[in-house]
């Protein structure tokens, strides 16, 4: 454990990586790494210094630009190039390290109406002051913008200029990168391209007609997701720069849907079990996938709170075959001290959930 200063406050945290060491009776207990995406990072992609708590990261994105090459594929499912996607993170593998570090992926009822993207902002940074990059702190190169204020109109305008300060092109040298979270508010076609604007910023974003094109391609389902719903968000995690002209636009970019609580999911199905947990007071813990494909299995959410013991609770497509349940069942035995809770969604409607004796309300919760 350590201290750290969040929100102005000081609170004692855990080292990152290390919620598997402590007793599952411990409250900063966290389930294993190796059931989510997280695991073949570690130690590859992901090397954590034990005695600064800080955790090295090694990206396969650049954060510089030479000339005027058009903006890359989006990032995020593997592309069909082969690679060993152990030693470097995907641009959307670090949201997903972004938002665990950052504890987002963490829920219970307690913290109804308490997290907005103050919050969450306040939970990224805060994130990125324990992640380093190429020797030097995360936090100088990530932006990720303040929740507008009128009445601080100025100090904000001021803050933002002081932060991008160093990305405006200048000569005819590599252009230095920077990476961007926020959530999208719309998008609009441009003369040549298209603009994303992000809330919380005054301009918008750039991105040229044949990346725009890839992108709805590759996160057609995110997209999908996002549009059926206005209580959903649409979270981008971003590479940009800004032109000699003052006009910001993006290299590279992934997609990330989360729910009302920022909770990310990748389909309704476990959209649905996040609500059905969602007023428990029992904690869940959502397992992100990082650079895993979507048809590798990792386990869905996690109740790490004994309960008697902590479970690990699955979605299974329905057009999950043979491997992937052989894959999903070896996962699972290799953690038995975690009882395994399965929807298989081929089979029909939603098992009921794991009972519970709630200490707290003194009660036996289920649903």
């Amino acid at each position: 454990m350590y201290i750290a200063r969040f929100d102005g406050q000081y609170v004692v945290k855990r080292m990152p990586l290390t919620g598997r060491d402590h007793d599952p009776a411990c409250p900063s207990y966290e389930p294993p790494y190796e059931l989510s995406g997280l695991g073949p990072l570690v130690g590859n992609a992901i090397r954590l210094d034990e005695t600064t708590g800080t955790a090295a990261l090694a990206f396969d994105f650049s954060l510089s630009k030479r000339g005027s090459r058009a903006a890359a594929a989006p990032s995020g499912e593997p592309s069909d190039t082969i690679r060993n996607e152990t030693k470097k993170l995907s641009l959307r593998a670090v949201l997903h390290y972004l938002w665990e570090v950052g504890e987002l992926t963490e829920w219970t009822s307690l913290w109804s109406g308490r997290r907005g993207w103050g919050r969450v902002r306040g939970s990224l940074i805060n994130a990125a002051k324990q992640m380093t990059t190429r020797g030097k702190p995360l936090s100088d190169i990530l932006f990720v913008p303040e929740v507008f204020h009128a009445e601080d109109r100025e100090g904000i305008a001021a803050r933002r200029a002081a932060a991008l300060s160093g990305l405006q092109a200048a000569g005819s040298g590599p252009r230095t990168l920077m990476l961007l979270v926020g959530e999208v508010k719309d998008s609009t076609p441009a003369r040549d391209g298209w603009k994303i604007s992000i809330r919380h910023m005054p301009f918008p974003f750039m991105i040229d007609d044949g990346a725009w094109r890839r992108l709805n391609t590759r996160y057609a389902t995110e997209l999908e997701i996002w549009r059926s719903n206005e209580a959903f968000h649409l979270v981008a995690i971003a590479t940009f720069g800004i032109s000699g002209a003052g006009i910001a636009s993006v290299e590279e970019i992934a997609l990330m849907v989360v729910n009302q609580n920022w909770i990310p999911f990748e389909t309704v199905h476990e959209q649905r079990l996040l609500d059905r947990l969602a007023d428990l007071r029992r904690k869940s813990v959502k397992s992100l996938r990082f650079n895993l494909s979507r048809d590798q299995p990792v386990v869905c959410v996690t109740l790490p709170e004994q309960c008697p013991v902590p479970v690990a609770m699955c979605v299974v497509p329905a057009g999950a075959d043979e491997e992937y349940e052989r894959t999903l069942a070896e996962m699972l035995a290799a953690r038995p001290e975690m009882t395994p809770w399965i929807w298989r969604i081929a089979d029909g409607d939603m098992p009921p959930l794991p009972v519970c004796h709630d200490g707290a309300a003194g009660r036996t919760t289920s649903e």
